[in-house]
């Protein structure tokens, strides 16, 4: 499947995944508008990805709906038309539930959520009318499994999973597809994307490996491209995922033998 003549919005995209994300749909033949609320920074996102003549960087904050309606317009103003609009922007927040900040908990939940909810009211309509394309959210194995000091984060991601597949089924009919990524921990984008609450030393430690942002965009374009409903990257997350619905006594097991591990190795 090439995607020459097709144009791809991606948000959060000055780096990490979603400019791995626009990379893949370049190679794919796609033009790609680059969105971050750094202008700078995803400016020089675009100019790394080499192809100047087929992308275009775009100052957007997904928690204010007027930017939205900009980056669509200069999407269409640029290119002509909107295909596939990805939503990867948002930030993590590590922190207990006993301890986490309100404030940057409410500020997570306007941008990984009601953020995303906004950008697909927006393009919707555009690919309704065209009576094709796609929206791609990325959401997050945290959606799909409790995970300890990542309450709010992993609430967000499965809202924004849950939000994807009902509103698959409603756009359906106008020939609109809507696909989930669920990434597993990636390299970089966790840390850095990320509020670190009173509580997240405890858990720090234990996240040092992580698949590839390009491997987080190789699974997006395998997503588009077969239509998947839902797609768990790295594939072993599923046997995580499947411990957790079918064994839960065990996983809450070993998640409490972790954190005692972890609690020693901070002690010592």
């Amino acid at each position: 499947m090439r995607m020459t003549g097709k144009v791809v919005v991606v948000t959060g995209a000055s780096m990490g995944i979603g400019e791995a994300i626009a990379r893949r749909f370049l190679r794919e033949g796609a033009s790609v508008v680059l969105a971050s609320r750094d202008f700078e920074r995803v400016e020089a996102a675009r100019q790394r990805t080499g192809a100047p003549e087929r992308t275009l960087a775009v100052a957007c904050d997904v928690t204010v709906r007027a930017q939205i309606e900009a980056l669509l317009a200069a999407a269409i103003e640029r290119f002509g038309r909107v295909d596939v609009w990805v939503n990867n922007a948002g930030f993590g927040l590590v922190d207990s539930v006993e301890c986490m900040d309100m404030a940057a908990c409410r500020k997570l939940f306007d941008t990984n959520v009601f953020g995303a909810i906004e950008c697909m009211q927006v393009v919707s309509p555009v690919l309704k009318q065209q009576r094709s394309g796609a929206i791609i959210n990325i959401s997050s194995m945290s959606g799909l499994v409790a995970v300890p000091y990542m309450a709010a984060y992993g609430a967000t991601k499965q809202a924004l999973r849950c939000i994807s597949l009902a509103a698959r089924l409603e756009l359906a009919p106008y020939g609109v597809h809507v696909n989930v990524v669920c990434p597993g921990y990636v390299e970089t984008d966790f840390n850095v994307r990320s509020v670190w609450g009173t509580e997240s030393l405890r858990v720090a430690g234990n996240r040092k490996h992580g698949i590839t942002a390009d491997r987080v965009a190789r699974a997006v374009w395998n997503a588009y491209r077969c239509n998947r409903r839902q797609l768990v990257v790295p594939w072993n997350g599923h046997l995580l995922i499947g411990m957790y619905r079918l064994f839960p006594v065990l996983f809450n097991w070993v998640m409490l033998k972790m954190l005692r591990r972890m609690d020693s190795a901070e002690k010592a």
